[in-house]
């Protein structure tokens, strides 16, 4: 008997072991609240990232278009040509009965500052820039800038010509009427005076050694500030100093 009920005390603590691993192996219950936070955090944190992101593209491409308005800006001026830049100074001149501007001949002696020399100068309502005869004209760089040495014969044909440096401001193409092909030129700016008046324009460089006058003034310099009375030359004297002659 006391077998027997040894036997049914060792088979019922086997049973429970059995069942106690049995239930040690079901999976555990899974705790929704906290599952439903872990993925509200990791959804914040994504959205964090991607508008973090947005934000510096945004920042970026605004860059990137304030850079090429600017840069569409300088092309857009690049492509302008300046006219001629004429500022006559009013306090240099004398009282005049032609509406403020000052009376031209067909022929004057204009004095140019930079060289330092008075040019004896056709003035030319048919031609629209203005010329100076420059030999040897040689483009070079210099900081960056674009400039141009050449040569003025300052005292005439007979004399040695001497050597300038100056700035090119721009280029002009000039197409002269019995050729087809349009010529290149670099433009210089330039301090005038005509008897008592001073003013400023830009010339450009040629050989005009095949004409009878080495400087000729157009209607860019003398518009808004002067008229031309063709019937009458030198209306503002002959002479000024290192008067060159022409050829």
């Amino acid at each position: 008997m006391l077998k027997q009920i040894f036997c049914i005390a060792a088979i019922t603590t086997l049973a429970g072991c059995a069942l106690t691993n049995q239930t040690e192996k079901l999976p555990q219950p899974i705790d929704a609240a906290a599952l439903e936070t872990s993925l509200a955090k990791q959804q914040a944190d994504l959205v964090a990232v991607i508008d973090e992101s947005t934000q510096a593209q945004v920042a970026s491409y605004t860059g990137l278009s304030t850079q090429l308005t600017a840069l569409e800006t300088q092309i857009a001026q690049l492509k302008l040509e300046p006219k001629d830049a004429i500022t006559p100074i009013a306090q240099e001149c004398p009282p005049s009965p032609l509406g403020g501007k000052f009376l031209l001949g067909a022929t004057e002696n204009v004095y140019i500052d930079e060289i330092k020399a008075s040019f004896k100068t056709r003035i030319d309502t048919g031609a629209e820039s203005s010329s100076l005869d420059a030999r040897n004209i040689i483009l070079f760089e210099r900081d960056g800038k674009q400039w141009v040495r050449f040569d003025v014969l300052t005292q005439g044909s007979d004399a040695p010509a001497e050597t300038f440096e100056s700035r090119v401001e721009r280029f002009v193409r000039i197409k002269q009427e019995a050729d087809e092909k349009s010529d290149r030129r670099p433009v210089i700016h330039a301090h005038l005076q005509i008897g008592k008046y001073k003013a400023e324009t830009d010339l450009n460089l040629v050989d005009r050694s095949h004409l009878d006058f080495p400087l000729l003034l157009g209607r860019k310099f003398m518009q808004d500030i002067a008229i031309v009375d063709v019937g009458q030359t030198f209306i503002h004297g002959k002479k000024l100093a290192h008067s060159a002659e022409n050829k």
